[in-house]
């Protein structure tokens, strides 16, 4: 994935650097815990601020406003340690997160749409994605972009936490 730039809004879509994963990480949590996602205590949130070992077994992009870090996203290939619901032919996208300063800026939108692009020319069937029931926001942007619930797929954490699968078919 090369960087994307949007001269309209200002947002440069590109994989994340060494140097951005402590910006990536510190966004992920504030994003997760202060939007009531996960609380403090949840082990997800090592998950979460570990960028330096997800960008190892997948591909981080970040969003770039102003020379800052303003949102982020995990895509990953199915088989690899990040793909928790990709089958052959479907790229998957996890963890995204936007600042609450960059908020109606478009980078959830721009982010989703450079996973979309990757998809289309790696030559892929599908994009999907797990999301939570409350995370409202970002489901304006999936259903935006034609992303359909796909109900046969929804799981659950081993906690209980009931998750949907949304997919985005490209043929």
């Amino acid at each position: 994935m090369h960087g994307t730039d949007n001269r309209t809004t200002g947002l440069l879509i590109r994989p994340a650097h060494p140097d951005d994963y402590d910006a990536v990480a510190a966004l992920t949590v504030d994003v997760y815990v202060g939007d009531g996602y996960v609380t403090s205590g949840d082990g997800y949130v090592r998950e979460l601020a570990d960028v330096a070992h997800r960008a190892a077994e997948s591909e981080v992009l970040v969003a770039e406003h102003e020379g800052r870090v303003v949102g982020s996203l995990t895509v990953a290939r199915p088989g690899t340690p990040y793909a928790e619901i990709a089958r052959p032919g479907e790229l998957e996208f996890r963890m995204l997160a936007v600042s609450k300063q960059a908020r109606g800026l478009g980078v959830g939108t721009a982010l989703v749409r450079a996973v979309v692009d990757e998809a289309r020319s790696g030559e892929c069937e599908a994009v999907v994605l797990t999301t939570m029931f409350s995370m409202v926001d970002a489901h304006r942007i999936y259903e935006r972009l034609g992303f359909v619930p796909v109900p046969e797929r929804d799981w659950a954490t081993h906690d209980g936490l009931q998750l949907f699968v949304m997919r985005l078919a490209l043929r």
